[in-house]
């Protein structure tokens, strides 16, 4: 067993540019080699997501911000060489970036974009900023400002989903890690999360009451661009596919349930049938409470939910209600895993494989549920790891 070393408490955040970028790409080349050598996995992760009996619940680690990459370097390379991830997910582009033909003059570096203040535009028109010392990016200006812009928007304004070199990082990890590892592809901004980036979530929001047929000529537009996009998704190859929208508070749904069925639920099996017609299972990804749709999400298709966030989801509750129908992604609290002792991780962990993993023949991906930050400890990583792979 390694002994790791607290990194040096040099302000990260500041490292040059060019120290930054290097950082992140050894800890990826690292990680990779050690997915690359590790034992085959897929039919583990298979019959865990499939709901077929698993020896154990795989586990998904790799959900890191940039910053906590350059924290902790080497030292966080160690254990992900020590405790490789059992499924390996993949995302095409940035999310917040999107994808850049290898001609475009601009090009954005995520690793910068996203670790100093950053403001840019992507393929859709929307325009993003990124603050200093935050997580993530946000949108700050929209391409459909006023609905008089539909037409054109509709007519010039849709990427294409069949641009050459779209896929290239994802048919690569496909190349690299396959058919031994389980490879997921990631799709993000799918529904929900497309439309408010393009007309900001109080103008859509509003748009549900005041402005229903303009919405669902836009929603219409995105389905088509995503159903596209899934048969790229699909030729490459992959397992799954992990698509996002993003739907809850801490305790309920952004809109009613009722108003989500009216909208969104035809479109999301016309999604799920395409994926599941492609040959790859449909992992979804809604932060927040999401319990409200949950059921009318398994209906729809999807074989796995993500993530489960604690704080805002009764994982209990879940677990009686929908765990013999479904698999789970997540279940461990991201936003505790600064606060907590490390016994206590060890603990969280124990109790989320026992309620969502082990009574329904371990279909659980073992996960923080979002993004793991710099702020968290590093003997509390140590522990986390440890105790999701020593089941």
């Amino acid at each position: 067993m390694n002994n790791f070393v607290h990194p040096p408490t040099a302000d990260f955040l500041r490292l040059p540019p060019s120290e930054r970028v290097a950082r992140v790409r050894r800890f990826d080349e690292r990680v990779s080699a050690a997915l690359q050598a590790a034992p085959p996995s897929r039919d583990l992760v298979r019959r865990a997501t499939r709901r077929q009996g698993a020896s154990r619940c795989p586990v998904r680690l790799r959900r890191l911000s940039y910053d906590i990459v350059l924290r902790y370097g080497d030292v966080l390379a160690d254990l992900f060489c020590e405790y490789p991830d059992d499924t390996v997910f993949v995302a095409p582009y940035e999310i917040c970036i999107g994808f850049q033909p290898p001609e475009r003059k601009d090009r954005v570096d995520p690793v910068l974009a996203l670790t100093q203040d950053a403001r840019w535009t992507d393929e859709w028109g929307t325009t993003w900023a990124h603050a200093f010392g935050g997580v993530g990016a946000t949108p700050v200006a929209c391409p459909l400002r006023d609905w008089v812009q539909l037409d054109d928007y509709l007519a010039h304004g849709i990427p294409d989903p069949n641009a050459a070199g779209r896929l290239d990082v994802v048919q690569a990890a496909v190349n690299a890690y396959g058919p031994r590892s389980h490879v997921v592809g990631m799709m993000h901004l799918l529904l929900f999360e497309r439309l408010h980036a393009l007309r900001g979530m109080e103008a859509l929001l509003e748009d549900f009451h005041a402005h229903p047929n303009e919405v669902r000529r836009l929603l219409e537009a995105v389905v088509e661009y995503d159903l596209a996009l899934i048969r790229q998704f699909g030729g490459t190859a992959i397992d799954a596919l992990f698509v996002t929208d993003d739907w809850g508070t801490q305790t309920s749904l952004m809109i009613s349930p009722t108003m989500w069925r009216i909208f969104f639920a035809a479109a999301y099996r016309r999604l799920f049938d395409e994926i599941h017609h492609q040959g790859m299972d449909v992992i979804f990804h809604s932060c927040g409470n999401v319990a409200g749709i949950i059921s009318d999400l398994i209906d729809l298709g999807a074989d796995v939910i993500d993530p489960l966030q604690p704080e805002a989801v009764d994982v209990n509750e879940a677990a009686r209600r929908f765990g013999s129908r479904v698999a789970f992604c997540g279940g461990i609290s991201d936003q505790l895993l600064a606060v907590y002792s490390p016994s206590e991780v060890r603990d969280v962990v124990r109790q989320t494989i026992d309620t969502l993993g082990k009574p329904f023949g371990n279909a659980l991906i073992v996960s923080p549920a979002n993004i793991l930050t710099p702020e968290i400890p590093l003997e509390n990583l140590e522990a986390l790891f440890r105790a999701c792979h020593q089941q």
